[in-house]
C-alpha cells in the first residue's frame, strides 16, 4: 500500500519561504501562508511571487493562503520562513492550530533581539514538545527556483526524524544533507550574515580581492571560535552550514547582507539602505545579540566587533577596516 504523502505548511511568503514551498510542492501537498493578500492571490492565480521572485514561475501545485489556520491545522510538517524578529509572534499564533508532535523546521538565520536566543530556541518556547530543526546552507533563492544545482543542510537532534525529512526536502537539483548538530548548523547560518556585511563594506570601499580573501579566511576562524564556544561542533563550520554559506553570502550580489555592507562602504546611511530594501538583512538585527554573546563568553571577535561599531555606534566602514588592519600580526592560530 502506498505511503501517504506528508502535508506541509510553510509560514512566510518572502523569497526563501516561497522557494522552499516551491521545492516541497513538487513532492508533497504544500500550503504557503503569507500576510499580504496580493502575494497570496498572485501565487494562486498566476503561479508567481513578483514581489520577491520577479519573473520566476513557481510549482503549479503550490497553494497560498492568508489564513494561518488553513496552512497549519492539517500540516504534518511545519516550516517557519519568517524573519527572526517575527519568529516568536508567528510561532505563538501557529501554536493555536498545530497538531501535537509535528516537526517544526526554521529557515531563519538570526538571533532574537533582547534574549539572544537562536530561532529554534524561540520556537521551542512557543511550541514545546515539537521536534525542531533548521534548513540552512549556501542557498540563493532565485537560483533554486530557476532550477540550478544547490546543496543544503537539514539539521535536527533526532536521527530518525531528520532521515525521514531529508527525503522530503531533497528534490531534483536541490541536494539536502543531514546533520545532527542543530546548534552549530543554526549558528553558522546566523553568524555568516555579520561577516557578509563586513565583506560588503570592503567591496564598497574598493578594498580588492586579496582583502576579501583574507577577510573570509579570518571570518571562518572567528565563526568557528565563537560557534564552538556556543555549543557547535567545529566540523560543522567547515561544511555547508558554515564555510559554504559564508562564501555565498559574502560574494554574491544577491546577498542582502553583503548589499547592506556594500552600500555602507559607498557612504550611504544605514537607515536609508534598510528603508530601500523590500526584504530583511538579518545581519543588521543579529549583530547586537551576537556581539553580546561573544562578550558574555569572553571570545575575541574583531570582525564582528567592527561591524557592531558601524551598525550601532556610527563608526565609518573605512575606520572599521583600518581598525582591523592595525591589529598586530600574530600566529594564524590566534584570534584576530
Amino acid at each position: 500500500m502506498a505511503q501517504r504523502r506528508l502535508r506541509v505548511g510553510v509560514l512566510g511568503g518572502g523569497s526563501w519561504g516561497t522557494t522552499v514551498a516551491h521545492v516541497l510542492a513538487g513532492r508533497s501537498p504544500t500550503t504557503l501562508w503569507a500576510r499580504d493578500p496580493e502575494v497570496v492571490s498572485e501565487i494562486n492565480e498566476r503561479g508567481m511571487n513578483s514581489r520577491y521572485l520577479a519573473g520566476l514561475r513557481l510549482n503549479r501545485n503550490l497553494r497560498a493562503t492568508a489564513s494561518m489556520a488553513e496552512a497549519v491545522a492539517e500540516a504534518d510538517v511545519l516550516i517557519m520562513g519568517v524573519p527572526s524578529q517575527a519568529m516568536r509572534e508567528t510561532a505563538r499564533n501557529a501554536a493555536r492550530h498545530v497538531r501535537a508532535w509535528v516537526p517544526v523546521i526554521s529557515l531563519a538565520k538570526g538571533f532574537e533581539n533582547g534574549t539572544g536566543l537562536r530561532m529554534t530556541e524561540v520556537i521551542g518556547q512557543e511550541l514545546p514538545g515539537h521536534p525542531l530543526g533548521v534548513l540552512t546552507g549556501p542557498n540563493l533563492a532565485r537560483e533554486i527556483v530557476d532550477g540550478l544545482a544547490a546543496a543544503s543542510v537539514l539539521a535536527m537532534e533526532d536521527a530518525v526524524i531528520v532521515e525521514q525529512l531529508q527525503r522530503l526536502f531533497r528534490s531534483g537539483m536541490f541536494r539536502v544533507y543531514s546533520n545532527l548538530d542543530l546548534v552549530g548548523s543554526e549558528l553558522g547560518g546566523a553568524l555568516k550574515n555579520v561577516f557578509a556585511i563586513a565583506a560588503g563594506m570592503g567591496d564598497g570601499l574598493g578594498a580588492g580581492i586579496n582583502t576579501r580573501s583574507a577577510l573570509l579566511t579570518r571570518s571562518i576562524a572567528e565563526m568557528t571560535r565563537l560557534g564552538v564556544a556556543l555549543g557547535g561542533n567545529p566540523e560543522t563550520f567547515a561544511g555547508l552550514a558554515g564555510l559554504g554559506d559564508l562564501i555565498t553570502t559574502c560574494t554574491s550580489p544577491q546577498s542582502r547582507n553583503r548589499t547592506v555592507g556594500f552600500e555602507l562602504g559607498t557612504g550611504r546611511k544605514l537607515e536609508d539602505i534598510v528603508k530601500s530594501m523590500n526584504q530583511v538583512a538579518e545581519g543588521v538585527k543579529s549583530c547586537g545579540p551576537i556581539y553580546e554573546l561573544a562578550r558574555e563568553h569572553k571570545i575575541e571577535v574583531p570582525i564582528i566587533t567592527e561591524v557592531y561599531k558601524v551598525i550601532h555606534e556610527g563608526r565609518s566602514p573605512r575606520a572599521a577596516f583600518r581598525g582591523l588592519l592595525r591589529r598586530g600580526a600574530r600566529s594564524e592560530a590566534e584570534p584576530g
